[in-house]
């Protein structure tokens, strides 16, 4: 691997910290955020003056020599794969897909390739600046394998560490789109006695619970309410369906983002999705609520019927607001199709 050296001065008024001075006045084009500098620094690739830096806390003059060593990005062990990807927002930074249902976003175990990465790596090509110090796209969140819908992925190391910023401050807007058994809603006696379940006004739900990793088996999640990790989804009907009314379109947004939330949560108030195989069921609908082609094809429904259809937060190098919406996925909009029908 080459190495660059990176020369500049520290201007006028620097912060008080090494690593901040040294993240204001980087070359913007060399893509160093903040946090790989502090790592740059720690590795002893930054002389000042022509002394090895060792503490990032360090006060810092203006006009002061300035030489980084920056190790040119490697590329990927992960193969670039020619799979066709849907192009939200494109830029030098980042990348906004709007993910099929099936794809798996990383390589894993079990699914080693024909992933969103392999395409990315093959779409992005040199455009990949490093992220990391390798050549590879910055995954800051995901969305499930059988979960379609937009998803936002770093290019620079810059635009990764932002961006991993505000999804650590859960500052980033998420709204998806789903269809759930039953109608949640705040005049339901059942639900005012499942634990972690209020209403807001306007019978918005707000499930408030502990997620963790299932004790036997290690591909679910479980709500706890001591332990695991802190997760807020809220969901309001959209429409019904059925008469009597037995499943609804709902929306739902993130406060948090933790592995299998919606799924997790909205199986735990007892309105799981349409399709879900790990928490959904097959719930038993009403008899004659649907019509018998129609409550076939809710049975039929081949994955969790859930879409990631807003997805919205600052860009991390141009600080432009940036709100992407997705339509609803064709096998989705078949099947709203169907519930709308009337019973014949």
């Amino acid at each position: 691997m080459g190495t660059r050296q990176i020369e500049f001065q520290i201007a006028a008024d620097p912060p008080p910290r090494l690593d901040k001075a040294l993240s204001r006045d980087v070359p913007p084009e060399e893509n160093l955020s903040r946090t790989r500098l502090a790592r740059l620094i720690e590795e002893g690739a930054v002389w000042i003056n022509g002394t090895v830096a060792s503490d990032p806390k360090a006060k810092v003059a203006e006009g002061t020599s300035v030489t980084i060593a920056v190790v040119e990005a490697e590329d990927s062990h992960i193969g670039p794969e020619d799979i066709p990807l849907e192009v939200v927002f494109e830029d030098a930074d980042l990348i906004v897909i709007n993910k099929p249902a099936g794809m798996v976003v990383h390589p894993a175990p079990g699914s080693p390739n024909g992933t969103l990465v392999n395409a990315l790596l093959y779409h992005c090509g040199g455009d990949l600046s490093g992220v990391g110090g390798v050549k590879r796209p910055g995954i800051v969140h995901r969305i499930d394998k059988e979960t379609s819908g937009l998803l936002v992925v770093a290019k620079s190391d810059a635009a990764h560490h932002g961006l991993a910023a505000q999804f650590e401050a859960h500052t980033v807007e998420r709204y998806y789109r789903a269809v759930c058994y039953g109608v949640p809603d705040a005049n339901d006696p059942r639900l005012r006695g499942v634990k972690g379940v209020s209403f807001e006004p306007g019978n918005i739900m707000r499930l408030t619970t502990q997620l963790a990793r299932h004790k036997t088996d290690r591909q679910r999640q479980a709500v706890l309410f001591h332990g695991g990790r802190h997760a807020v989804t809220r969901a309001r009907v959209v429409e019904t369906f059925g008469d009597p009314a037995g499943l609804a379109l709902i929306e739902c947004w993130l406060e948090t983002g933790r592995t299998h939330q919606i799924r997790v949560h909205m199986a735990h108030a007892g309105h799981g999705l349409v399709g879900d195989p790990v928490y959904g069921g097959k719930r038993k609908l009403a008899a004659k609520a649907l019509s018998t082609d129609t409550a076939e094809a809710v049975r039929a429904f081949p994955r969790q019927a859930l879409h990631a259809a807003v997805l919205g937060f600052e860009h991390p190098v141009t600080g432009d607001i940036l709100r992407f919406e997705a339509n609803l996925p064709e096998d989705m909009e078949k099947l709203i199709d169907k519930l709308r029908a009337p019973l014949s």
